[in-house]
């Protein structure tokens, strides 16, 4: 009996052993958090889904999603065929091309500080990284291809199943798993080296120049006082360069595209498109929805002298003049060439050649 006792006891020991063992490997796998690193002038008003934390596997599998040809229908398109690197995940096209050949409806955004995004692409129909992850994917004109057939090419590669187990405690592979890894990834696509964040942290000074076109584009016009301004900080004007809103930026008086309007299905969203970031946006171009402007002049000629009346137009875009009754917003000529100056200081070469970011498949790295 004290025979039976005793091997009761060892066999109990081995299997709360084993179960201590498998607990430490599942948490070794599933818990080693991302350092995320931002700037305290970001600020930290965003959210990150509690079943997806950052974790230094999610991320690395994220990144290698991001660069993966398999999760298109013709193993020729990944998200970063859309999404280059060095154009800060833009890729220089008014409009970009799918597995099919046909075109996208609207230009391809930057995916820079997508971290404290609320609602994505140019309508906000998403609100989340994760929704929109499948849309391009699944789209049949972009990536085209369904999320089940995505798992099963990749459950039968000899690498990504054990890059599942590492990121998600199982090598089973599932669509849901894709687009978190990919929002894993894309959260910690954070741009701020830039010229400017070099100014705020005291280490840049800016050129007379710079520094004239930055006062510009913060400040709103007062011709009354004597005060000029390009009217860019209503939309534009935090650390971020962009506030999650909404307009109708004057493109067109009947637009072709009705923007939010499609997805909200209110008049009132009528040729309406979300504010996007303007860092990196030398490098962005061409610019509006629909890529229209091939040249940060352009752009500005656009915001001074030919906006579009419409009912939907943006009051802070109607009611700019840097002349009392001014019926534009009569910039001069050499302020909106300080003002292109400024946009230049926006350009971040760190966040653009960051290896943490570009292509693991191109140099071989293996978990």
């Amino acid at each position: 009996m004290k025979a039976s006792n005793q091997s009761r006891k060892i066999i109990i020991s081995i299997m709360i052993g084993s179960l201590l063992l498998l607990s430490f490997k599942v948490y070794e796998n599933q818990e080693k958090p991302y350092n995320l690193k931002y700037p305290a002038y970001f600020g930290g008003r965003f959210t990150i889904p509690e079943d997806n934390p950052l974790t230094r596997d999610g991320v690395h599998l994220g990144r290698m999603l991001f660069y993966e040809t398999k999760l298109s229908k013709t193993n020729q398109f990944s998200c970063s065929s859309c999404h280059q690197q060095k154009l800060a995940f833009t890729d220089g096209k008014p409009f970009s091309e799918g597995i099919d050949g046909s075109v996208t409806k609207r230009s391809t955004m930057s995916l820079a500080n997508l971290l404290w995004v609320k609602n994505f692409f140019w309508d906000g129909r998403s609100n989340s990284l994760e929704a929109q992850a499948i849309v391009p994917l699944t789209d049949p004109h972009e990536m085209g291809q369904s999320l089940s057939e995505s798992a099963s090419k990749l459950e039968k590669t000899s690498n990504y199943p054990e890059l599942f187990k590492k990121a998600f405690g199982s090598s089973e592979i599932f669509g849901d798993k894709i687009v978190k890894a990919l929002a894993q990834f894309e959260r910690i696509l954070i741009s701020s080296d830039s010229p400017y964040d070099q100014y705020l942290n005291g280490t840049y000074i800016p050129t007379e120049q710079e520094l004239r076109g930055m006062n510009l584009f913060m400040a709103g016009p007062q011709p009354q006082n004597n005060i000029r301004g390009a009217n860019c900080g209503h939309c534009h004007g935090t650390p971020k360069l962009f506030k999650e809103l909404f307009h109708n930026n004057g493109l067109d008086t009947i637009p072709k595209d009705v923007g939010r309007m499609e997805f909200t299905g209110q008049e009132i969203d009528r040729g309406r498109f979300r504010v996007p970031t303007l860092r990196n946006i030398a490098l962005t171009s061409p610019y509006m929805h629909d890529g229209r402007f091939k040249t940060l002049q352009q752009v500005l000629d656009h915001y001074n002298e030919h906006i579009q009346q419409s009912e939907t137009l943006s009051p802070f875009i109607a009611e700019a003049t840097n002349q009392v009754g001014g019926k534009s917003l009569l910039l001069l000529e050499d302020e909106k060439q300080d003002i292109i100056s400024f946009l230049h200081m926006l350009t971040d070469s760190t966040f653009i050649s960051n290896p943490d970011f570009s292509n693991p498949h191109l140099k071989g790295i293996k978990p």
